[in-house]
């Protein structure tokens, strides 16, 4: 399937009421938990969304749909919300990403994007040049690959607790 802005914000719109589905009300053992040094526990990868929502996705939309002649992106730090969320609770990560994630999809209607819009390009630090569909697919892609990976760090501690059905349940693989 090529790429399609109206299936995208139905993903998109919908990745905070599941993050707060998932995680909310948990123990601190299913949100603190990650997969060993230099990994990420939900509640890491929470933050990381946050990050992103005020500083890769919509800031990179508009360079791109800017009139300027400078297309380069901003380097994006992937691991700022190591530091900058610790000190908060989940509810309070769960209502600022769900409040970001609004504000940014209001703004991405906003623009009402046409075809030749999506071809406009600008410039990743490692990639190069990208175009703006290739920008809003990965923001899509992104949001599905980190629902992944807070399941598959929540599924990882059971992994020797359910015994031989690990050979049946590729997320332990």
């Amino acid at each position: 399937m090529d790429f399609n802005l109206n299936k995208s914000i139905e993903i998109l719109e919908r990745t905070p009421a599941v993050l707060e589905q998932l995680l909310s009300g948990l123990s601190d053992s299913w949100l603190h938990t990650n997969e060993g040094p230099d990994t990420w526990s939900p509640f890491d990868v929470l933050g990381h969304l946050i990050h992103g929502e005020k500083t890769d996705w919509i800031p990179r939309m508009e360079i791109i749909l800017s009139s300027n002649l400078d297309k380069h992106f901003e380097p994006f730090d992937r691991f700022a919300q190591m530091n900058s969320q610790k000190q908060r609770s989940l509810a309070e990560l769960l209502l600022e990403f769900r409040t970001l994630r609004e504000e940014n999809i209001k703004v991405l209607k906003s623009k009402k994007l046409q075809e030749s819009d999506l071809q406009r390009t600008g410039i990743h630090p490692a990639f190069g040049e990208v175009t703006l569909k290739q920008l809003l697919a990965t923001w899509t892609v992104h949001d599905l690959n980190h629902l992944t990976q807070i399941s598959r760090v929540m599924a990882g501690q059971y992994h020797a607790a359910v015994g031989p059905w690990q050979a049946y349940l590729k997320i332990l693989q």
